[in-house]
């Protein structure tokens, strides 16, 4: 799995690190998405799906 974000259509809303805080983070000045760690071990790949189906905008893209 590889990880990819589109800091534009990022509106901070949190959800995805509410789901995924393993991988991901919000910028402290913005709250824009941070990836942490863009190729997450099977052990979070879930927890990463669940937190691109939430992303309100589909900032979130992932590549199985």
């Amino acid at each position: 799995m590889k990880i990819t974000v589109d800091e534009g259509l990022c509106c901070a809303s949190g959800m995805c690190v509410v789901r995924a805080d393993e991988v991901f983070d919000q910028r402290e000045e913005d709250g824009i998405v941070v990836v942490l760690d863009d190729a997450p071990p099977p052990e979070h790949r879930d927890a990463v799906r669940e937190a691109a189906a939430a992303c309100p905008t589909g900032a979130i893209s992932l590549t199985e």
